[in-house]
């Protein structure tokens, strides 16, 4: 894991065509910024995790297709 120090306003780049701006620092939070195509998708790992989670429930289960509904549901 690559750890790096950046300040309010400055930012990172990811491969050609991501960008990570840090865009405010409270006490206990970071607000950070990205910029991608559309195509990359950008999720927050607990969500992530929620997804992947549903679609092995969903392999395993017969009414997946509502609670696939469900997480939607949340998500959005």
């Amino acid at each position: 894991m690559l750890v790096l120090s950046r300040k309010v306003g400055e930012s990172i780049s990811i491969g050609h065509n991501v960008s990570v701006r840090i865009v405010s620092i409270d006490k206990n939070n970071v607000k950070i910024g990205i910029d991608a195509p559309r195509e990359v998708i950008v999720l927050r790992e607990e969500l992530k995790k929620a997804v992947e989670g549903a679609n092995i429930e969903a392999k395993n289960d017969g009414d997946a297709k509502s609670k696939i509904a469900n997480l939607y549901d949340k998500l959005s």
